[in-house]
């Protein structure tokens, strides 16, 4: 049993006629359109031949795949690996996306794949950990498309154009829900093409986005998969239809996808979701689709705000170090109203239960952690809140 770094290890040599395509591949691919290929990957619309893993490899801005640090060893790893073997190794890629728009706070990006037997995969590239990445999901939320979902939709039906006969599409966290997405919204004559849509832990969207899509006609081909413990991909999410994999480690920080346990050629089951874990996203979930889009538009906005407010970038260092910032977190609860602050307290506590349990592991000297002071820093935040809205 291992992680999708052990699977290409045991598999890597597998062809797809050998060992066909499946969802431990689709993670891996999904994987890789995290790497930053700008300036190697011929863009959308270029008109350059695709560059095969070799090219890339040798290209003068290789290193610049991993400029993300926090995953470059894995990263790197990874594409060694890929390399390494014939399953991945004589792959092509092509139009590469990479926009960012931090003033309307969107990143899209997307590459497509022409694996060794002559099958696409298109990848959707997702968010990590950081803050702005969880706002990024949570703002799929609202009712109205994202930027980047309607960016998901152009790029599909571009691609399909470039491409011969059926193709798969998929991706990991926000990459996950850009790939349903754009596949109930494309053409009728691109939709007819899409084989399997792959969403790894993706944010599901509201009743009335999928009324609007043709989600009926795609639902039985969504491949969904979360952790045990998965709070990214249920947002919003209530189909049902999912399979639950085991993690290495706790907390939020089974999103990750370098955490997920793979037993032979398959993910290794977890069997459901935890219990506490299945009725704080239900109640979640709950929540949002009783506010109005303008009320969830406040809360995401005031939460973001909040999370700013603890002078970290990413939610596992949140959970580490959150108590530090308590002043900082009760000044930005000032400025609100009293019932969006008592629900951003109620859902940051389940965000601090799931990522503390993370975070203790990897922070075990940290005294902070402890469940005392855990409690302690949630009680200090109410009373904060509190004392700043007397009339509540």
């Amino acid at each position: 049993m291992g992680t999708i770094l052990d699977y290409l290890r045991e598999y890597g040599d597998y062809t797809f006629r050998e060992k066909p395509f499946g969802e431990v591949d689709s993670l891996i691919l999904s994987q890789f359109s995290y790497l930053k290929f700008d300036g190697i990957v011929p863009a959308a619309g270029e008109k350059k031949e695709a560059v095969s893993l070799r090219e890339i490899a040798a290209h003068p801005k290789y290193d610049h795949l991993y400029a993300d640090e926090r995953y470059r060893r894995d990263n790197t790893a990874l594409f060694q690996k890929m390399l390494g073997g014939s399953r991945f190794r004589d792959s092509l890629l092509f139009n590469y996306v990479n926009r960012i728009d931090l003033e309307a706070e969107t990143q899209f990006s997307a590459v497509t794949i022409r694996l060794p037997d002559g099958m696409c995969y298109v990848a959707y590239r997702g968010t990590d950990e950081t803050i702005v990445g969880w706002k990024e999901d949570l703002n799929l939320a609202f009712s109205e498309p994202t930027e980047g979902q309607r960016m998901s939709v152009g790029y599909l039906e571009r691609t399909a154009r470039d491409i011969d006969g059926p193709f798969l599409l998929g991706g990991h966290s926000k990459g996950g829900n850009l790939a349903v997405y754009a596949a109930m919204n494309c053409t009728p004559e691109v939709r007819a093409r899409i084989g399997t849509i792959y969403d790894h832990d993706g944010p599901g969207f509201r009743p009335e986005v999928k009324e609007r899509g043709a989600y009926g006609e795609i639902a039985g081909r969504i491949r969904k998969t979360i952790p045990h413990s998965s709070l990214v991909g249920m947002i919003l999410y209530s189909d049902g239809a999912y399979e639950v994999v085991e993690s290495k480690t706790l907390g939020l920080a089974q999103h990750n996808p370098y955490t997920w346990l793979v037993d032979g050629d398959r993910f290794r089951s977890a069997g459901g979701l935890y219990a506490g874990r299945r009725f704080l996203d239900e109640a979640m979930n709950e929540w949002i689709l009783s506010l109005t889009q303008e009320q969830v538009h406040t809360f995401v906005d005031t939460l973001y705000r909040v999370l700013l407010a603890s002078e970290t970038d990413n939610l596992i260092d949140f959970a580490a170090h959150w108590l530090q910032s308590i002043q900082k977190i009760g000044t930005a609860l000032k400025e609100i109203d009293p019932q969006t602050g008592r629900a951003i307290i109620q859902i940051m506590r389940s965000l601090f239960e799931i990522a503390s349990g993370n975070a203790r592991a990897l922070f075990k000297n940290k005294t902070e952690l402890r469940k005392e002071k855990f409690d302690e820093g949630i009680a200090q935040l109410e009373q904060l809140f509190t004392r700043q809205t007397p009339d509540a």
